[in-house]
C-alpha cells in the first residue's frame, strides 16, 4: 500500500502540481519526498524486526507521520479548490477503502515479482487515481495514505503486544547474558543469597565510599536485594 501511494504521489504531482500553485516546486517536492520517507521508513524498520523490536516501531511511527504529511497537503489541495473532501458513507470513498489486496507470490525473482505486484495491485485504483478531475484523484489518495496508517497503528500495536509477552532483541540478549552469569557463578561456587536462597553474582560498587570495591549480590536483583560481603574464603 505505502509503495502504491507513492507511485500515485508522484503522478499525481505530475499532472496537477504544476507551476501555477507551486511556482518554486517547492510543493511537488515536499508531497513527493513524504511518500518516499513513508515507504523507505517501513522498509527500513521491517529490516529491524528480528534485531529491535523497539527501532522497527520507532521507524513505522515515523512512516506514519509522513504519509500524515502527505495528508495534510492533499487536504490543502482540496480546501483551495473549495472541493468536498468525501466523508464516510461516500461511494468512492467506501470502494476505496474496501478495495482488497492480494496477497504477494515471491519466488526467486524477488524484484520482478515485487514490482509485478505492485503494479497489479495500483491497478485497483486506477478509476480514481487516473481520473482528470484533480479532486477526485486527491481525495483518493486522501482515503489511501488514512487506510495506510490505520494499517501502520495495526502492526504497532500487534507489535507491542509482542514486546509486552516476550521482549525484545535487546531484553532477551541480556536475560541470556545473565543466565550465563548465573551458570558461571554456580561452577565457579559462589554463595547462595541469604534472602531468597539463589545463586549471587560477583558486583562491583559503582559509586559512593566504597566505589570498586567487590561483593556478592542476588542474581534475582532488582526483585531481591540480598547481598554478601567478599571475603578470602568465598
Amino acid at each position: 500500500m505505502a509503495s502504491i501511494i507513492q507511485l500515485s504521489t508522484q503522478d499525481f504531482c505530475d499532472r496537477f502540481v504544476d507551476y501555477h500553485i507551486d511556482p518554486g516546486r517547492r510543493l511537488y517536492d515536499q508531497m513527493v519526498m513524504a511518500a518516499r520517507s513513508g515507504v523507505a521508513n517501513i522498509a527500513e524498520g521491517s529490516a529491524r524486526h528480528s534485531t529491535s523490536i523497539e527501532t522497527e516501531m520507532r521507524l513505522l511511527d515515523v512512516a506514519r507521520a509522513s504519509f500524515d504529511e502527505l495528508q495534510g497537503d492533499l487536504f490543502n489541495f482540496l480546501l483551495r479548490r473549495r472541493a468536498e473532501i468525501w466523508p464516510i458513507g461516500n461511494p468512492h470513498r467506501e470502494a476505496i477503502w474496501h478495495t482488497p489486496l492480494d496477497r504477494p507470490q515471491y519466488s526467486n525473482s524477488y524484484l520482478h515479482d515485487a514490482a509485478l505486484h505492485i503494479l497489479t495491485q495500483k491497478a485497483k485504483f486506477s478509476p480514481w487515481f487516473d481520473h482528470d478531475d484533480p479532486t477526485i484523484a486527491a481525495n483518493a489518495l486522501l482515503v489511501v495514505c488514512l487506510r495506510e496508517n490505520k494499517m501502520l497503528q495495526s502492526q504497532m500495536h500487534s507489535h507491542l503486544q509482542t514486546f509486552r509477552a516476550n521482549g525484545g532483541f535487546t531484553e532477551n540478549m541480556t536475560a541470556e547474558r545473565l543466565e550465563a552469569r548465573k551458570l558461571q557463578s554456580v561452577s565457579a561456587g559462589a554463595p547462595n543469597c541469604p534472602n531468597c536462597g539463589k545463586p549471587m553474582l560477583k558486583k562491583m560498587q559503582k559509586k559512593g565510599y566504597y566505589q570498586g570495591r567487590e561483593f556478592w549480590g542476588c542474581s534475582d536483583y532488582p526483585r531481591c536485594t540480598g547481598i554478601r560481603q567478599i571475603t578470602e574464603k568465598n
